[in-house]
């Protein structure tokens, strides 16, 4: 079985990748894990080496919904079967996409801001990737958790799920906006950016993170953000190698695997 992940920069795909070894080595799976360093060039490289190594199905994390397709392409024509981890893809055949409910997180995320505000005030929302469902999901939830509230996003700006561009994001946004209550971010990366840049600004502001990645559960603990969403990435790499294996054994299995979350406040 192979694995590509988008990225092992970040520590969400690495705690994933460890997930997936762990159970592999528990079903005597053979894992072959390839990193695509977010490069959709090398993603298609990845993807034909494992076609060429002859593996017999792979788990990929696409580094973008849109671009991961010709590497698909590439595994539908070889007839080897894919499943998707935690992004999903928008062309190529897929048997399966193991991820965590995204609207669902963004959902608890903006009731959570909109509990702490009082149902009124301004927040700011930092993207993560363009193109990716995981941050048009997150944000789709966050937003229909405002409707109904007199909370108003008063800025919205991509951040790439990168913690440098979630500081100087939040640096500009904060010169721009006298007036900001909380801040949600697509990812903790970008949250811990941004509370960098708002501890500088010694303003008092609400952040609310996505992933619970150690630091942001320290910054949570510490009282600096206020909370995250916990997705459990170890188990979205383990359910994709365990549902792998199910669909090579003749077993059909869901086209979609939601994965819990939680809110660590």
């Amino acid at each position: 079985m192979g694995l590509i992940l988008s990225t092992l920069n970040n520590p969400f795909f690495v705690t994933l990748k460890e997930g997936a070894e762990a159970k592999a080595a528990e079903l005597g799976v053979e894992l072959i894990v390839l990193d695509s360093q977010n490069d959709a060039a090398k993603e298609l490289s990845n993807m034909e080496d494992l076609l060429t190594q002859g593996v017999d199905l792979i788990l990929i994390n696409p580094t973008d919904s849109d671009a991961v397709g010709n590497a698909i392409k590439a595994a539908n024509s070889a007839g080897v079967p894919v499943i998707t981890l935690d992004r999903g893809a928008n062309h190529g055949e897929v048997i399966s996409h193991v991820a965590s409910d995204n609207i669902a997180g963004g959902v608890m995320a903006g009731k959570y801001i909109a509990e702490l505000l009082g149902g009124t005030g301004n927040v700011v929302e930092l993207e993560g990737i363009a193109g990716t469902s995981a941050a048009r999901d997150r944000g789709q939830g966050f937003n229909d958790a405002l409707v109904g509230t007199d909370i108003t996003v008063v800025a919205k700006q991509v951040a790439d799920f990168d913690r440098t561009k979630g500081l100087s994001v939040m640096e500009n946004i904060l010169q721009a906006q006298p007036e900001i209550n909380a801040v949600f971010a697509h990812n903790d990366e970008m949250a811990l950016g941004a509370l960098t840049a708002i501890e500088v600004s010694g303003r008092d502001i609400i952040v609310v993170g996505f992933d619970a990645t150690d630091d942001a559960v320290k910054a949570v603990e510490a009282g600096k953000m206020a909370a995250t969403v916990a997705q459990q990435p170890n188990l979205i790499g383990a359910l994709g190698v365990e549902f792998g294996l199910k669909a090579l054994s003749g077993e059909q299995v869901d086209s979609y695997v939601p994965v819990e979350l939680m809110l660590v406040k």
